[in-house]
């Protein structure tokens, strides 16, 4: 928007309404208010934050919401009325608050204060008026693009003449709460990386601590959800099997999955243990299983450290599981899913650079929207800059920055597309707005370990070596076993080699490079090396590197040149300085 010029954009709206408001106020008018304003603050306004909505205006008894996703918009939708049910139960029908809902994804005008206007929202609203109550009703454009997605009864309305809309729309009616009614297609092949988290169970036998467990489950679930490509059951539908005897192949068939994470949460007076399972729900088969500890001294705090850790697991474990069962079942003719799938495996599970430019080349060739390749590339390239083996350092960067726009044009939430952005903008020595969009990727997508990388890059090259470490401390203790650990042990001992403690980065960097080859890595040690009087221990680290296939960059003139070199502290130009004068002598000629 320029100025107090409104535009046009196709969003989905949510139109939201409260059943037989008049009535309700009319029998008790402060308690049915406290109770909206209860529900709005514990249920409403946290779902839409949740699935990145924006209130673009409420009423007395109902509230019109953007999204920039129609898929966030169906799934606010569902967690509202799943918790509306869950608030429901047990009260007599004449003191419930029902909601209708509908959506529609369409063109809108947006006015310089924010306001929407146009058929997109007369539409929304229209459908929410012919929606049941308890139900949401959603346009045949919105279906169309979540109808793969869903694990519902849906109740094809046909063509409905709405009130002042010219045209009949064809709605849909998604009905809450029930089993769906799943065609065959559904049940045996759920969408990829469609997961359950069943209630976690406490084991303490103190039936006051439930809470922790519940915590684990709902924190779970919402971080799950925020892992790109993951379909992620609603925590109010899984809790319907708490305290159930739980065959995890029929939930399978009920919900549409493919997997289920059931666990358990026990604690003491100083500590929580969880343990965790993933289990394929077509064969009942444990993919994957593990023991996390945490300190209970900060309780909240403990459980984030756990739901960290077994996302970013997880994450790693779905791809690995999908592509497996890919790979069986068209070995030889891999579609467009199946090489965006080995792309993103390439990229999680600590290929080399070649690799992972290879695999999400052919899925791009396969389907030029793929965000995840876009972004994979274009984070590639700017390393390729980063770290001083970029032949032409500002064509590169053009070609990232072109990669990852086309990215967030597909895709503005991707937390993969916003980890690469702030990677193309280290590259461009933009350091603290490389902060801000590691921390939008962190929120959108729940990937510490993507946002610590840019944490600690862009903090070292700001001359603040300190954070650095603290940051690569914090990546290591959450994820102890990650196979990106060895991008922190390299960012440690980078930090180490600035504070001139040259002992503790030549361990750390070792530490690195015995998991991963990295050209940057031999550079710091040769420097170390050489600057701790181990001259032969450094011109075998320079060696090493100059026998490497990605190398492109052979002398010091060359490294001044490039990006590395380029930011303007004093703090950073000190560190570049003794940087090359380790390398100069470890025998890398001058020019």
């Amino acid at each position: 928007m320029t100025g107090n010029q409104p535009r046009r954009k196709i969003v989905a709206i949510l139109a939201a309404d409260v059943v037989e408001y008049s009535r309700l106020a009319g029998t008790d008018e402060d308690r049915t208010l406290a109770r909206l304003r209860a529900l709005r603050s514990d249920l409403i306004d946290p779902s839409i934050a949740i699935h990145h909505g924006r209130v673009v205006k409420r009423t007395g008894d109902g509230a019109l919401v953007e999204f920039s996703s129609v898929v966030d918009a169906v799934r606010c939708a569902i967690e509202v009325q799943n918790g509306m049910i869950e608030r429901n139960a047990g009260l007599p029908p004449e003191r419930r608050i029902e909601f209708r809902i509908g959506i529609h994804l369409g063109d809108v005008v947006e006015e310089s204060d924010g306001d929407l206007m146009g058929d997109g929202v007369n539409i929304a609203a229209r459908l929410e008026g012919i929606a049941k109550p308890g139900a949401i009703c959603i346009s045949e454009d919105a279906y169309r693009q979540v109808k793969a997605r869903l694990d519902l009864v849906v109740g094809d309305l046909g063509e409905q003449k709405l009130k002042n809309i010219a045209e009949p729309i064809r709605a849909y009616s998604l009905e809450v709460g029930k089993p769906a009614r799943a065609s065959p297609d559904s049940v045996t092949t759920p969408p990829q990386a469609s997961i359950v988290v069943l209630p976690f169970v406490n084991l303490s036998g103190d039936p006051d601590q439930q809470y922790i467990a519940d915590v684990l489950t709902e924190n779970l679930t919402t971080g799950l959800a925020r892992i790109e490509g993951t379909f992620v059951i609603a925590r109010s539908t899984a809790f319907t099997y708490k305290g159930k005897p739980v065959d995890v192949k029929q939930v399978g068939k009920e919900l549409g999955v493919r997997y289920a994470l059931e666990g358990s949460e026990q604690h003491s007076h100083n500590k929580i243990r969880v343990n965790a399972q993933l289990i394929d729900v077509a064969t009942g088969a444990h993919l994957w299983a593990d023991q996390f500890d945490a300190p209970r001294s900060d309780l909240f705090e403990a459980v984030d450290q756990i739901v960290w850790r077994i996302a970013r697991t997880l994450q790693i474990k779905l791809i690995a599981a999908d592509l497996a069962r890919a790979s069986r079942s068209r070995p030889n003719n891999p579609d467009a899913q199946d090489l965006a799938l080995r792309c993103k495996a390439a990229f999680f599970n600590n290929s080399g650079p070649s690799d992972v430019v290879a695999a999400c080349e052919r899925s791009l060739q396969a389907d030029g929207h793929d965000v995840f390749a876009l972004s994979a590339l274009a984070f590639f390239i700017a390393v390729s800059v980063i770290t001083a083996q970029s032949v032409d350092r500002e064509a590169d960067l053009e070609k990232a920055e072109e990669l990852i726009s086309r990215a967030l044009v597909l895709d503005a939430d991707s937390g993969i597309a916003h980890f690469a952005k702030s990677c193309v903008l280290t590259g461009r020595n933009r350091h603290e707005q490389a902060l801000g969009e590691a921390e939008r990727a962190l929120a959108l997508s729940y990937d510490y370990i993507g946002a610590n990388f840019v944490r600690c890059l862009a903090n070292g090259c700001l001359g603040r070596p300190d954070l650095t470490l603290e940051f690569a401390d914090e990546a290591i203790r959450l994820s102890p076993r990650d196979p990106a650990l060895w991008i922190f042990y390299h960012y440690k001992g980078w930090a180490f080699f600035m504070k001139q403690q040259y002992e503790a980065a030549i361990d750390w960097v070792l530490r690195s490079r015995a998991e991963h080859v990295d050209p940057f890595a031999d550079l710091l040690l040769a420097a170390a090396f050489a600057l701790t009087g181990r001259p032969a221990e450094a011109k075998k680290a320079l060696d090493h590197y100059h026998a490497l296939p990605l190398v492109k960059t052979t002398t010091i003139a060359q490294l001044r040149t490039l990006q590395f070199a380029l930011a303007d502290n004093p703090e950073w130009i000190a560190w570049n300085e003794r940087f090359f004068d380790g390398l100069r002598k470890a025998g890398m000629p001058e020019s």
